[in-house]
């Protein structure tokens, strides 16, 4: 689970990234609605919906937000056919990234990611040409207060989860891809809701990143992409030194 953990060494950021709130709930929305559209449009008989508008309240979003997210999902209310897409390459450092999106058109998606890569210094890649340096996961959180880390552990495992990792903030669990709908259903029966239940990318290998002008670069390209209003998600194989995230937090 280290792979996730590092994700939080560039957390500090998050208050920037909170402060686009707009943005943030336009992809919440768009994820809501392709949830509903994959099944029923009630959260309790479709648990893909259930675990977007959660993620979704975690952010604050409004209720008539979400009501109009899943109204969206049918054709008469207007909504549009996403589809999802992956773009590989390297960031700054040569740092392996992986974006993945939703969207109504790939080729515009595809020239916006390609233009971020070249313009921030990085280089798309062919698909497959970095997935190799990442393990697909299934990926699940709950808030540390719901049980002590030992409880987690016992009752994620016994779910069948391969691995627990719990801090201050949060318990983390990683299954197998095929096995991740089970342990939720499982640890939703015991815990409630939990804050993520999804496919992740792990990275296997790291590239570090040792000097500060890289390590900015790196993370304005990563803000770019997560900018871009088809992109969801961004993976990436970087760590970052303690003096490099030392100086970073003492910039924030």
């Amino acid at each position: 689970m280290s792979g996730h953990s590092q994700f939080k060494n560039i957390m500090y950021r998050k208050g920037a990234q909170d402060a686009k709130k707009a943005k943030v709930f336009a992809k919440l929305a768009r994820d809501i609605t392709i949830a509903a559209k994959s099944g029923l449009p009630e959260p309790d008989k479709n648990p893909r919906l259930r675990l977007a508008i959660q993620a979704a309240r975690a952010e604050s979003m409004p209720k008539d937000n979400i009501e109009r997210a899943i109204a969206k999902a049918s054709q008469t209310a207007g909504g549009n056919d996403y589809v999802s897409a992956r773009y590989e390459g390297f960031g700054p450092g040569k740092v392996a990234v992986i974006v993945e999106a939703l969207t109504d058109n790939k080729n515009r998606t595809a020239g916006n990611v390609r233009t971020i890569f070249g313009k921030r210094g990085g280089a798309m890649g062919e698909s497959g040409s970095v997935t190799f340096n990442f393990e697909r996961i299934g990926y699940i959180a709950y808030p540390q207060s719901v049980a002590e880390a030992d409880k987690m552990f016992e009752a994620a495992l016994e779910a069948g989860a391969n691995d627990v990792v719990s801090d201050d903030e949060n318990h983390e669990i990683e299954t197998l891809p095929d096995d991740l709908n089970a342990v939720t259903e499982v640890l939703e029966k015991q815990f409630g809701t939990p804050s993520a239940s999804r496919l992740d990318w792990k990275p296997m290998v790291k590239t570090d990143i040792t000097d500060m002008e890289t390590a900015q670069k790196f993370l304005d390209f990563i803000d770019a992409l997560e900018d871009d209003d088809d992109v969801q998600k961004v993976y990436h194989n970087a760590e970052f030194s303690e003096d490099i995230l030392a100086k970073l937090n003492a910039e924030e």
